[in-house]
């Protein structure tokens, strides 16, 4: 690899800008858009700055020939003493948009539809693209925008009912994702090899022994009363041994299936929360020429930890510092993302 390979490049119009001293980066496959913050700085005398990055200009960013991110420019301070002057541009993918802006379908209500075909019309009020990796779900009876919420409250409503994750692609395309769809990366995370630094905060607060999910079903012509339109189902974790009950109210309509397979996913996804652990890794790629990416599956070897098996890779940032070029990995066991997860055996201390 060469340096070219790692060089950043800002790309608004038909000019591109390199030369930062400062990077960072990041793509995490629970937020809806990446972010970028890239710093220069400048001597005086005789330099003035190039004021050409607006406000709410569309770009992209590219590390070497990889595109990252495809989003706006959002912020471009400058500041300035009398040695020298500094410009900082921060920006996002256009999935932000998304997260900011009200819901305003009208009418704003879908009847037995799929999640896909709801997500597509919500997203599609902003030009936004969806790319679906899952399996077509059932239809849902009704789903309603709720006065004043944003596009991926809405969003989010449905996601949390069928068990999904939704994060942002290169392109800037909202993805309803699969878990490892990113592939497998190449490289191990190993203690002693390429690991710097790892953080695990081990913290099981949120994880409970017994998980109740309670909602309504509607009704038909067939089937009414309180026994129908009441819906509760209930999942256990047997590692626990003092109880501990949280319960659930799903506001979207619920049917008995669906109440099961959000107690289980509650169960199993608050375990994999736990166990998530933060390393840092010196350099941007691995020793085959790739980028670390998020929702790819990597290898944890960390016998501090206990870890030899494979994890997801939920979150990266890439970072350029005085200190040289690092990557942070968020990683997490597997099932932690699943639609219908299995449960890991560790149990808690």
């Amino acid at each position: 690899m060469n340096e070219t390979d790692n060089r950043v490049t800002l790309t608004v119009g038909d000019m591109e800008y390199g030369g930062w001293k400062s990077v960072e980066i990041t793509a995490d496959l629970e937020r809806q858009f990446r972010t970028f913050k890239l710093d220069i700085t400048w001597q005086w005398p005789g330099q003035t700055v190039d004021q050409r990055i607006k406000a709410g200009d569309p770009c992209e960013v590219r590390i070497g020939q990889d595109l990252v991110l495809t989003g706006y420019v959002f912020k471009a301070p400058i500041s300035y003493d009398g040695r020298q002057i500094s410009l900082s541009i921060e920006g996002s993918s256009k999935t932000q948009d998304l997260v900011d802006c009200a819901a305003r379908n009208i009418p704003g209500q879908w009847q037995d539809q799929s999640l896909l075909n709801i997500v597509q019309a919500l997203a599609g009020e902003y030009s936004q693209f969806v790319v679906n990796e899952i399996p077509e779900t059932a239809r849902l009876s009704k789903h309603t925008i709720v006065p004043g919420e944003t596009v991926f409250q809405s969003i989010d409503r449905l996601l949390s009912l069928y068990r999904v994750f939704s994060t942002d692609d290169a392109e800037g395309r909202l993805v309803l994702a699969k878990p490892g769809s990113a592939g497998r990366a190449s490289d191990a995370l190993e203690l002693g090899k390429n690991i710097l630094s790892a953080n695990a905060p081990m913290d099981f607060s949120q994880v409970f022994s017994e998980y109740r999910v309670i909602g309504q079903q509607k009704g038909n012509d067939k089937k009414s009363g309180a026994a129908v339109s009441e819906v509760e189902s209930t999942a256990t974790d047997l590692s626990f041994k003092r109880r501990r009950t949280t319960i659930i109210n799903e506001g979207s309509q619920l049917t008995f299936e669906l109440a099961q397979q959000r107690a289980q996913w509650e169960s199993a996804t608050r375990m994999g929360r736990a166990l998530t652990t933060t390393y840092q890794v010196q350099g941007w790629r691995q020793s085959n020429g790739d980028l670390w990416r998020h929702n790819t599956l990597v290898r944890v070897k960390d016998p501090v930890l206990g870890f030899d098996e494979d994890m997801l890779i939920s979150k990266v940032t890439y970072s350029l510092s005085a200190q040289g070029s690092v990557t942070t990995l968020q990683v997490a066991p597997p099932h932690t993302f699943d639609a219908n997860p299995t449960p890991p055996k560790k149990p808690p201390a």
